[in-house]
């Protein structure tokens, strides 16, 4: 069943972005006539559907707790990193946030990185420092517009182990620009795939907003201290 489950769900992925190709020559459009609000709009809507559609199929019965604490304005949000469908939990679970920094090697996918520009998603290329730094630079700017962003600051995928060292490169976003960081707690969703040998099999995942961090203000040793004392706080939801 996982076998025949997860060759579906590949193959619903690539033919829903195929189907999604008007959609997509629209969202074009509207970000040629400079449209923003209406682009924004609707190239949200069309990803956060596609995203819950492959949460759907794969059988993830996805909770989502303390939407109370999502701010009003711009923030930064930190997730811990679980597995492959982090991505689509945040795109279609999570109101607030739709840019994320992503690796470089993403952008190679055709239609993906399509619909990654159009919600303003960065590319990271790790090897590259001077690149990693513009790709932080460039995030900044887009808080700064008003945009939130969503990291996962571990870098890599616990697969279920222990939450990894937050790295501090995403936490310039906050400092810089003076947004709020939003941790955010993500629990079983390596089960639908890395706990299974990479098959996809059904799951219950659990979502935690948590209250946010205010960055304004803080002493450069607080700042220094900000990584780990996220990162404390998603580990300590249970």
């Amino acid at each position: 069943m996982k076998f025949i489950r997860t060759i579906i769900w590949f193959i619903y992925f690539w033919i829903y972005l195929l189907m999604m190709t008007p959609s997509l020559k629209k969202v074009d459009r509207l970000e040629q006539e400079g449209k923003i609000e209406e682009h924004d709009a609707l190239a949200s809507e069309h990803v956060t559907k596609w995203a819950r559609s492959l949460l759907r199929l794969a059988g993830a019965k996805v909770t989502i707790k303390g939407e109370e604490h999502l701010p009003e304005g711009a923030a930064v949000y930190m997730a811990n990193h679980q597995g492959n469908f982090d991505v689509p939990i945040v795109l279609g679970y999570l109101e607030k946030p739709k840019a994320m920094m992503s690796k470089i090697e993403v952008k190679k996918l055709p239609l993906i990185r399509s619909w990654m520009r159009h919600i303003h998603c960065i590319f990271v290329d790790r090897k590259n420092v001077r690149q990693s730094m513009n790709s932080l630079n460039d995030a900044a700017d887009l808080v700064k517009k008003g945009y939130s962003v969503c990291i996962f600051p571990e870098g890599t995928r616990s697969k279920g182990g222990p939450i990894g060292e937050f790295k501090s490169g995403g936490f310039r976003i906050a400092t810089k620009t003076g947004a709020p960081i939003v941790p955010v707690r993500i629990e079983g969703s390596y089960k639908l795939m890395e706990a299974n040998g990479n098959w996809i099999k059904p799951a219950e995942v659990t979502v935690t907003i948590l209250p946010p961090v205010e960055v304004q203000g803080l002493s450069k040793e607080e700042m220094a201290e900000l990584p780990e004392r996220v990162r404390s706080i998603i580990a300590q939801v249970r």
